[in-house]
């Protein structure tokens, strides 16, 4: 762990680094004053960030979610600015190759310029996920699932940002689809932000005949998963830990994600479940996509997992696809497995999304036969 965060600190700073370079190329920032006023503000503004960071688990205040939001959406602003000046300096680099001597000003203030444009978007794309209608055919499919609806709700990340008003516009976007069964994999929480119970009150307006289920996420570890189920008892909610419900001949599995520094074997667990039959069709919830293979091995039908938010920032997808493979988003089926990987309703860090859009999944059951 310190290994990877000192890592992490580096590749921070080092990228501020970066924007202190090309802000004074392209626009020319000369004397000691000048550049030492920007190099302390380059330094300050991802040093909010760890601040915040650390002070978020100890504080409720509402001023306070006003200072998490806008350090923590400087990452964002930030990573987009870095993206847009490296295209600013290949543009710039290939004007000056043809000798015309090009204007840096010029450069800058595009890339400037765009790069707001683009988190102006991140952000209202952060606040607008869409739903999306995914087919999913499984075999032996029970006669009484042939057409059924499973919404799937990841990675809400409720907390200081993100509160019971977003869940509840997500409620009535998922109730508007009529679902038959509404699943919730992992990543509810992000951090405390007031009561967790009047954050997940909105859930008990679901509106699903076949129930709600969940299963934790890695953010439910950080917060503490006493707290994550203390606040749901106070739902409709029904909580998976590691264990299988059948609903109407299909089995529905959920495994809670490991603690912090620990792994799980998936197939293990499915299969000192009671009564689990590889056989019959099953639906495992499981937060996290890296444990495919394992639940091929089980004989699981379908698996539904998020975790990875498709990225959440351009170019951070590439990154994803790179640790993930071809499950790092969307629908992926291999003889009589499937897994859908969500790219999550809400976001972690800073509250945009470019380069993806956050969703709530309607997944249609067929009978492959």
């Amino acid at each position: 762990m310190l290994v990877f965060f000192l890592v992490a600190l580096s590749i921070l700073y080092f990228s501020h680094y970066f924007l202190y370079l090309s802000i004074v190329h392209f626009f020319g920032v000369g004397g000691i004053r000048h550049k030492l006023a920007l190099a302390v503000i380059l330094f300050l503004l991802p040093t909010s960030f760890i601040a915040v960071e650390i002070l978020a688990r100890r504080t409720t205040h509402r001023l306070f979610g006003w200072l998490f939001f806008s350090s923590t959406l400087w990452l964002g602003v930030g990573l987009t600015l870095m993206v847009f000046f490296a295209f600013a300096w290949i543009a710039w680099g290939a004007a000056s190759l043809a000798a015309r001597q090009p204007n840096p000003v010029l450069f800058g203030t595009f890339a400037v310029a765009l790069a707001c444009f683009y988190s102006a978007y991140g952000v209202w794309n952060a606040y607008h996920p869409r739903t999306i209608d995914v087919r999913v055919l499984i075999k032996n499919l029970p006669p009484a699932w042939q057409g059924k609806k499973i919404v799937q709700l990841s990675d809400v990340h409720l907390g200081h940002i993100l509160g019971a008003n977003f869940l509840r516009s997500l409620v009535e976007k998922a109730n508007a689809q009529n679902p038959d069964l509404v699943v919730i994999t992992g990543d509810l929480f992000d951090g405390a932000d007031g009561r967790l119970d009047d954050l997940v009150r909105p859930l008990d307006d679901l509106r699903a005949p076949l129930g709600i289920y969940y299963v934790t996420g890695n953010h439910e570890t950080y917060l503490g998963v006493d707290r994550a189920y203390a606040a749901l008892q106070t739902t409709k909610t029904k909580i998976l830990t590691d264990e299988m419900v059948v609903i109407n001949g299909l089995q529905i599995i959920g495994v809670a994600y490991p603690d912090r520094s620990l792994s799980k074997d998936v197939a293990e667990v499915i299969r000192k479940l009671p009564a689990f039959d590889p056989k019959k069709p099953s639906v495992l919830l499981y937060h996290n996509p890296s444990r495919v293979e394992q639940a091929k091995v089980a004989g699981v039908s379908l698996q539904l997992a998020g975790h990875t938010h498709k990225g959440q920032l351009f170019p951070i997808q590439f990154i994803s696809r790179l640790v993930y493979g071809k499950y790092y988003n969307g629908l992926h089926s291999e003889s009589d497995f499937t897994i859908y990987t969500s790219s999550g309703a809400g976001t972690w860090g800073p509250t945009m999304r470019t380069g993806n859009r956050p969703e709530i999944a309607v997944i249609r059951l067929e009978s492959a036969g």
